[in-house]
């Protein structure tokens, strides 16, 4: 049984359920109302009522977050008592803890999957109960047997994308550099402004893929026509399904710094990191501080961010080749493509104990 929430904590949960299912596993899958029936396409589902806890304690949706929270515990429990699982695997989000704290709790061998170089609170809270907790990243203090650094499972689709086939997907040539600058899944305000003023006016000597958000696609569109762009070297997207590719082409990423790092490792890609600062616990800025201490980012707070430094940051990565080089080998041998295979085998191996 593997639990999943939305967003960054689906794609591993879902990683690994298709690794077991690989191998022979047969996988139910718990998730929210809005990602069963995607879900369901690829396993059998159950849809379990959740939500996050706002960050304002009194903040009045975390009454409703209370109650639901009070109605999963049962619901987890029909879900468990229905499944029968012989392991439970959770995917890190606030919808893992109850399905996953019951099964534990019920004597079934569970293991929980944590995304960022910060413990969540689900894990934290899951962490006496399961047998192994995966990490993504090496976190002080949290130390082999219970905690494992296995990387951030990623699916088999991101592993398969090249620079070949990244440049195919966005229409990108051969002749000339490749920058991809991205906010995550809903756009990055901080992002999209300081690109436009980087590079929003006059001729480009590389080729500029920006993926804006689509919430943010038609006032960054006009923006740009107003700054008379580029257009032949400036591509600005809403959205892409095929961001793996994007990263595979690009020669330098910028972008936030949640669970796409693991990703931008794996596929050996040098970056330029800002990290969201209202993410919880600041654990995007964890996250970029680990990508720069190893050689392969550049870590910059949002506050500083602007045109003229992202210009110049750019101008003197690209324009030096052998660091960018550096960079990108630093990248690919922190990342870990393996990831998925050994959480599977973490799991397996927790089952061979039971036996």
């Amino acid at each position: 049984m593997a639990a999943g929430g939305t967003g960054g904590h689906i794609t591993p949960a879902l990683a690994v359920a298709d690794e077991l299912a690989a191998r022979g596993a047969q996988v139910t899958f718990v998730t929210t109302p809005s990602q069963a029936d995607v879900v369901a396409q690829r396993f059998p589902a159950y849809a379990l009522e959740m939500r996050g806890f706002e960050r304002r304690l009194l903040a009045p949706r975390n009454a409703v977050t209370v109650r639901r929270l009070a109605a999963a515990a049962p619901r987890s429990w029909e879900i468990v008592s229905a499944v029968r699982p012989h392991a439970a695997v959770g995917g890190g989000g606030y919808l893992s803890g109850p399905v996953v704290a019951v099964a534990a709790l019920r004597g079934v061998p569970a293991l929980a999957i944590e995304s960022d170089a910060h413990l969540g609170i689900t894990n934290r809270l899951l962490a006496p109960l399961v047998s192994r907790v995966c990490l993504s990243f090496p976190i002080e203090g949290r130390r082999p047997p219970k905690f494992v650094v296995t990387g951030r499972p990623l699916s088999a689709t991101q592993l398969a994308a090249d620079a070949a086939s990244g440049r195919a997907a966005f229409g990108l040539t051969e002749a000339l550099p490749v920058v991809l600058v991205f906010g995550g899944s809903q756009g990055a305000q901080s992002l999209n402004r300081a690109c436009l003023e980087a590079f929003g006016s006059g001729p480009l000597d590389f080729q500029l893929v920006h993926v804006c958000g689509a919430r943010n696609f038609d006032e960054t569109k006009a923006a740009l026509a107003a700054r008379e762009a580029d257009v032949e070297h400036y591509k600005l997207l809403p959205y892409t399904e095929d961001l793996a590719y994007g990263m595979a082409a690009a020669d330098l990423i910028v972008g936030r710094a949640g669970g796409s790092v693991a990703e931008i490792a794996a596929l050996g890609r040098p970056a330029i990191l800002v990290p969201y600062p209202h993410a919880t616990a600041d654990h995007q800025s964890k996250n970029a501080a680990w990508m720069a201490a190893v050689g392969a980012a550049l870590a910059v707070p949002d506050a500083e961010l602007d045109g003229r430094l992202l210009a110049r940051l750019v101008g003197e990565l690209l324009g030096d080749r052998q660091r960018l080089a550096r960079m990108a080998a630093a990248s690919k041998a922190a990342g870990r493509p393996d990831a998925t295979r050994r959480v599977a085998d973490e799991v397996e191996s927790l089952l061979a104990r039971r036996v």
